[in-house]
């Protein structure tokens, strides 16, 4: 273990602290190429990362830039600068410490350029842009190291893919850089630490002491949870009590939504009056910071809140979480429990409230897997073209390269280490002509070969390509505005959809109060306050999760248990019903039910391949249905089954299910399906084929929509093989429609389909009946009902 300098031994001497053996082991081998902690949440990694830069520089003051810090969150960032601070302040160390996010002002940047601090605490799309000017190597000249927190979450983005690229250019311009990774959670340590390696060079993994294990339960309440939804209203009164019981509590929820309906329902039952506040991404920036603050001074007994607080933020007093609905996600769930206890050896302490019958026994399992350290994760898919593209017109921006040496910086990254040269080469040859059936057209004739080397045609369409870097593509919203207020108060944003859907006097929830529908003023959504108890919901676009493989495969052990005394017993006597009437879904076979129930036939397949998926197994079922004239009339898809209604039964569901006709269905499916467009203006986005953006203009999300509509088609049609139409295929199979889950499903079943043909609704089926977002089928179904429906009208009229 690495001693501490004398100053730096003073500092934490008066402060009563010793050293952790993590942090002092960073120091130590502060001289690695790369480096990877993982410390529990509270364990002091941010300090153990800075360190031996702190050490550096006070042992020998650089004129320059030394350190880059990479966030996720702006907000973070700005943390971080507060805390490094006091050290800093408290040692007399000749620090300059700032941040450069989208939020700094214009001046600062500028300045930051000519005159960079010691540490720049940056975001990876900030750093993008600093690599995007020619000044580049002036301003990293004398980097020695970088450090990326919270590397597990931007591992598991596109985000995390370009500020690769970058750190490639960086390495470029600095052939000594050190890199270092930091993570609380971390399920596959090799494979993030040789994400973050410059390839083929290893990196070196530290892991801390764990530290005790967290003290979490689920919520014992006396009236169970409802048999299907996903708010968790029951609970309030529960919930309530623990926040009386407790300093500070958050309440996190996996949706906007359900974060919104919770808060005003919490704040109806809150006859006290505690403080409680709520915080997620749609809510306006003035909003966040004031609920930050007022978290930050310990003022807030309660906050309701979403992903948005999941990092590592340090808010004080927070001494309990509560997780409303199923986490979905283990990793998910040790990072938010990570927030309670902020305290190195402290057990952190949380609470599950399932949201309904079924996420009682997801809780469980999650529980189980918190309790085991069993993290869960994908495989990381090989580095996004789209994103690639972009690196090479930032590049570009900065001025002329050589396609060789760019080819050697970018397979240097680990995402991209397989990048082939022909892929490669068809990047670059779409940044430079548009690809084939676009290099006609001049605005897309971007980069020259002059002498060997690639540059912009035109220099003055580097400030374009600054303006459109960034792999954050915003939905289309609209933002939200008290009127009457003094130059409009804002209140958040609500998508641009939800608002075509409103009505002067509609009322809807933002920011936990209700607001009446007033108009839309210059693409501003004008409201006045309302008291209503019962409002609207606005639909906002927050993710919504799915059920991760690992756990979904420890909900089907527990299912098949014998009995289930972890249980309680109101959902233990659901499973010994659902096994004595039909069968317990089974990992390694495929469970299809069906039933008949006022006058309709119900099919329900128990898949447990995330709600994603499931859906798209109900689009190709439905439509494979409707070719065999079964009459189908909708779905609805949850985590772990779809249920299906129609008009006829289904007496063979082995026809419906097999692997090929199901893959060909898709086939055809995906290339007429609106998820497909979605996809390509998402990709085309990033890739700079659409510009979001223009000096003195932004383009709105209906320009983006209906440029890209059109790109899509003419591709499509002249071009079904262009790159952008590759990438879109690929995104799209591993985003919104997930085929690849239902590939693992009817890999892990092949054949092996157990068929209950039952007289009644089974007990797991049974919920499903009252989930809402049900799909309706249009087709031949809907055509026979209607004349069925006329013709008994005409019979009761007497008419034949």
């Amino acid at each position: 273990m690495s001693a501490l300098p004398p100053k730096f031994q003073d500092w934490f001497d008066q402060r009563g602290w010793s050293i952790h053996p993590h942090q002092s082991d960073m120091l130590e081998r502060s001289l690695s190429p790369c480096q990877l902690l993982i410390a529990p949440t509270g364990g002091g990694k941010t300090l153990a990362g800075f360190l031996p830069t702190l050490v550096e520089l006070a042992d020998a003051p650089s004129d320059g830039l030394h350190t880059i810090y990479i966030s996720p969150l702006k907000a973070l960032a700005a943390d971080i600068r507060r805390n490094l601070r006091t050290p800093v302040e408290e040692i007399g160390l000749p620090i300059r410490i700032e941040d450069r996010t989208g939020d700094t002002p214009y001046t600062q940047r500028k300045r930051q350029r000519a005159d960079p601090p010691h540490i720049l605490l940056t975001t990876p799309e900030s750093l993008a842009l600093l690599l995007s000017y020619p000044d580049a190597p002036r301003i990293f000249d004398g980097l020695q190291r970088v450090i990326v927190d919270e590397i597990h979450a931007l591992a598991e983005s596109k985000r995390g893919d370009q500020l690769m690229l970058s750190l490639s250019r960086l390495q470029a311009l600095c052939p000594g850089l050190r890199r270092v990774g930091l993570s609380a959670t971390v399920e596959d340590p090799q494979a993030i630490a040789g994400y973050l390696a410059r390839q083929p060079d290893p990196c070196e993994i530290l892991n801390a002491d764990p530290g005790p294990d967290p003290d979490i339960r689920m919520l014992e309440t006396q009236t169970p949870p409802p048999w299907a939804g996903g708010g968790g209203r029951y609970a309030i009164p529960d919930v309530l009590d623990l926040v009386r019981k407790h300093k500070t509590t958050l309440i996190f929820h996996n949706t906007r939504a359900q974060a919104e309906i919770f808060f005003h329902h919490l704040w109806l039952a809150n006859e006290e009056g505690l403080p409680i506040g709520i915080h997620h991404g749609s809510l306006a920036k003035e909003q966040r910071l004031k609920v930050e603050a007022a978290m930050a001074a310990g003022q807030l007994r309660g906050i309701v809140c979403t992903g948005s607080l999941d990092l590592g933020i340090d808010w004080g007093d927070v001494d309990l979480v509560i997780q409303v609905g199923a986490p979905k996600n283990v990793k998910r769930l040790v990072q938010r429990i990570g927030r309670a206890n902020h305290r190195y050896n402290a057990p952190s302490k949380a609470i599950l409230v399932p949201a309904n019958r079924f996420e009682v026994i997801e809780c469980q399992a999650a529980l189980q897997a918190v309790q085991a350290r069993a993290l869960d994760g994908d495989p990381r898919s090989p580095g996004p073209r789209d994103v690639l593209c972009q690196h090479i017109l930032g590049t570009a921006a900065a001025g002329p390269f050589d396609a060789d040496t760019l080819y050697s910086q970018v397979t240097s990254s680990g995402a991209y280490a397989a990048l082939s040269r022909p892929d490669f080469d068809a990047c670059l040859d779409f940044a430079a002509t548009g690809g084939y059936a676009l290099r006609a057209y001049d605005r897309y004739q971007r980069l020259v070969q002059r002498d060997g080397q690639w540059q912009l045609r035109d220099p003055r369409a580097a400030a374009q390509i600054r303006m459109n870097l960034g792999t954050i593509v915003d939905t289309d919203k609209l933002k939200v505005r008290l009127k009457h207020s003094r130059g409009g108060q804002p209140l958040g944003e609500v998508e641009e959809a939800f608002a075509a859907s409103l009505t002067p006097g509609d009322t809807f929830l933002i920011g936990g109060q209700i607001v009446r529908y007033e108009g839309l003023r210059e693409m501003t959504v004008e409201v006045t306050r309302r008291a209503d108890r019962e409002p609207r919901v606005a639909v906002f676009s927050g993710t919504k999760f799915a059920t991760s493989t690992q756990l979904s495969a420890r909900i089907l052990e527990m299912l098949n248990q014998p009995d289930w005394p972890t249980l309680p017993g109101h959902t233990a006597d659901w499973l010994l019903l659902q096994r004595e009437i039909s069968q317990m879904p089974r990992g390694d076979r495929l469970l299809v039910e069906t039933f008949p129930l006022q006058d309709r036939h119900y099919t329900c397949v128990y898949g447990f391949a995330g709600k994603n998926a499931q859906q798209t197994l109900g689009l190709l079922l439905t439509a494979r249905m409707e070719r065999e004239g079964l009459h189908p009339l909708g779905f609805v898809a949850t985590d772990y089954a779809t249920l299906i209604w129609g008009l006829d039964p289904v007496t063979d569901p082995t026809m419906l299910l097999r692997g090929h006709d199901l893959r060909d269905g898709f086939e055809t499916w995906l290339n007429g399906n609106a998820v497909m467009k979605r996809t390509f203006r998402t990709s085309a986005l990033i890739a700079g084929l659409i510009d979001r953006n223009s000096p003195g203009k932004r383009k709105s999300g209906r320009q983006a929509t209906f440029s890209s509509d059109i790109l899509y088609d003419t591709l499509l049609k002249y071009d079904p093989d262009h790159l952008m139409m590759q990438v879109t295929r690929e995104e799209a199979l591993k985003g919104l429609v997930d085929f690849g889950r239902i590939e693992e499903l009817l890999a892990r079943v092949e054949d092996r389909i157990d068929h209950r043909a039952l007289n009644q609704v089974s007990p797991l089926a049974a919920p499903l009946l009252l989930e809402v977002g049900r799909v309706p089928v249009q087709g031949a179904g809907t055509e026979r009902l209607m004349k069925e429906e006329a013709e008994a009208l005409m019979a009761e009229a007497g008419l034949r």
